[in-house]
């Protein structure tokens, strides 16, 4: 038996674990404690930085709702929901690459006729989207889903603005037929910023941080059989590019808009998704 010390204190910590705990859980959680002693020793964190640490994370459990996420901000703007999706999501070379999911997803969004608007308040610059699903060959994909949803011109998702905003609005999802094609009518993105008047919002300030977002349309793609994509596209020139706050921005995903001829829409924007089986890593 050895006691609590300093110098063993992870190690004591680990040896408590039971006999029959999940061979993974335990991987995890031994990891975890061993990293997390070794932090609070390496910096050596005083009982009222400890104590502020403890306030700082049941606020953030408090701002917690049905409408927002605190915590996937927190992981968002400290880059770990990236880094988790780097490790999960690995793809070939070609392949669209994915990005964070973000708070605002809403499942089972209206099912619409390619071609159809998802912003129903007719404010924003209209744009057309358009593009392709294809495979690692180039090959059409039919049948597949192509979820989307964006924010509106005042930055604000329908989600964040359940009083102001038509339920769905710039939200809905196509299926595509043999042709692999994909078209639909939204608004020309716009920059935001994250929810900042919450925890996470003061650790940016604290950190000298902005809490802006690139504007962008999320896509999340699904096809049986295939590996599903959770992604964005963003604004070329946008100013944030360089600072998204929750690192999203990838080159392949950097999108030129540019003025349409048609009358129906000021802009247009046109882009390709590329679809992995889903036994392929990497």
């Amino acid at each position: 038996m050895e006691y609590f010390s300093e110098e063993a204190s992870a190690q004591v910590v680990n040896t408590r674990i039971g006999d029959g705990t999940d061979v993974r859980f335990r991987t995890i959680m031994t990891s975890l404690v061993e990293h997390l002693h070794a932090f609070i020793k390496e910096v050596e964190i005083t009982d009222a930085e400890w104590g502020e640490a403890i306030d700082f994370l049941t606020r953030t459990g408090q701002m917690c709702s049905e409408h927002r996420q605190e915590f996937i901000l927190l992981s968002d703007t400290l880059g770990v929901s990236m880094l988790v999706d780097a490790i999960n999501h690995r793809r070939p070379s070609g392949a669209t690459e994915n990005t964070v999911l973000g708070p605002f997803h809403v499942c089972d969004a209206p099912i619409r006729r390619m071609g159809e608007t998802i912003t129903l308040e007719g404010k924003g610059e209209s744009c057309l989207f358009q593009g392709r699903v294809v495979d690692l060959h180039g090959n059409p994909i039919a049948q597949a889903t192509i979820d989307v949803w964006s924010d509106n011109p005042e930055g604000f998702y329908d989600v964040q603005q359940p009083d102001l905003q038509p339920r769905w609005n710039n939200r809905g999802r196509f299926i595509t037929g043999d042709d692999g094609r994909y078209c639909f009518i939204g608004i020309k993105p716009v920059s935001y910023p994250i929810p900042d008047d919450g925890p996470v919002g003061q650790m940016l300030a604290r950190l000298g941080r902005h809490p802006w977002r690139p504007a962008h349309m999320h896509f999340l793609v699904t096809a049986p059989g295939l590996r599903r994509i959770v992604t964005h596209t963003f604004v070329a020139n946008d100013p944030y590019l360089e600072s998204d706050t929750v690192f999203g921005v990838k080159n392949t995903l950097v999108q030129h808009f540019r003025r349409c001829a048609e009358a129906n829409t000021e802009w247009q924007a046109e882009f390709d998704f590329v679809m992995v089986p889903e036994e392929i890593l990497s």
